[in-house]
């Protein structure tokens, strides 16, 4: 398991070298003790692995940000590719001092080796013509996943709401966010790839894999955030999509997980398809942060959506 005496770990984003894995984590100090103070002192950790459950810590992956750029105050969850010359891009979330962190947006960096970090110019916003930009309210746009299709095309998957004018009551209008590439430094954003599903206020760090033979998109949503939900009714979620920027129907969204875990990300580990996770409490019910061992996973019998093969009982739904 991936965790620190000294700080607390929690969202994270994953590359594969050849040889060994890297996982991208954000930690904060333990202190003051409370962990929902994390997230805005947030910085992204770095570790290497070859079996995805002895971890080597390396040194911090990005360089602090500088005053008056788009994290200054944390920069948040993101993902890693590596383009047609070998160059890896981190792609992540940041939120400033200038608007007290209720504005998100999403920048860029590069690297030769996964180690050395370059910032990029890259400042992709929420589009007010189909996103939530108001900042009246919190600006959700964030956990950017970035995948490539059969033609070429770079994928961008982002956490957003739209406004909560087109929802029943102004709840579960949470969406996934879309917008393409072909060379990862200009970026198109477009329409949501799926209407507001009523139930999710908020489709956390999403991402894909052919699971199977069968693409699958995972996401992740507590149960505050889920209208008429009951308490622990939520944690990892998964649905069939048809592809690489395929529609999304949330709605027909099942539970991967308890919300003993969060954050779930899909790995290939010697073949197999694997489930990566941060534990979101313990046995006690309190925050505990890190990464727990690969969870192996399966399509459910009826196919509508993935299952755990082990792990602790309570890292199931009920």
């Amino acid at each position: 398991m991936l965790r620190l005496d000294d700080a607390w770990v929690w969202d994270f984003w994953t590359a594969h070298d050849g040889e060994h894995h890297h996982v991208f984590f954000l930690r904060a100090p333990r202190t003051p003790g409370d962990p929902n103070a994390r997230h805005h002192r947030a910085r992204v950790g770095h570790a290497i692995s070859t079996d995805l459950c002895t971890w080597e810590h390396l040194p911090d992956a990005l360089p602090q940000a500088l005053p008056e750029t788009l994290d200054d105050l944390a920069t948040w969850t993101g993902s890693v590719v590596r383009d047609d010359g070998g160059t890896w891009w981190m792609f992540t979330s940041g939120i400033a001092h200038a608007e007290q962190g209720r504005v998100q947006r999403i920048g860029a960096a590069t690297s030769p080796d996964l180690i050395t970090w370059e910032r990029r110019p890259l400042r992709l916003e929420a589009d007010p013509r189909w996103y939530l930009a108001d900042e009246a309210e919190p600006v959700d746009w964030r956990d950017p996943f970035v995948v490539r299709d059969d033609v070429g095309l770079w994928h961008m998957y982002v956490t957003a709401r739209v406004p909560r004018s087109q929802v029943s009551g102004g709840r579960g209008h949470g969406v996934v966010a879309h917008a393409t590439s072909r060379d990862l430094e200009h970026w198109e954003v477009g329409p949501p790839l799926g209407g507001p599903a009523g139930r999710f206020d908020q489709l956390e760090v999403v991402n894909l894999g052919c699971v199977e033979g069968r693409w699958v998109l995972l996401f992740s949503c507590l149960s505050p955030e889920m209208p008429d939900a009951a308490p622990g009714a939520s944690g990892v979620w998964s649905v069939p999509v048809a592809g690489v920027g395929s529609p999304v129907d949330a709605r027909r969204a099942v539970r991967l997980t308890s919300e003993d875990l969060y954050v779930g990300r899909l790995v290939q580990h010697e073949g197999a398809w694997q489930l990566l996770a941060f534990e979101n409490r313990g046995p006690d019910g309190v925050f505990t942060g890190g990464v727990v061992d690969p969870l192996p996973v399966r399509w459910r019998a009826d196919g509508a959506g993935l299952e755990l093969r082990g792990g602790p009982a309570r890292y199931r739904p009920a």
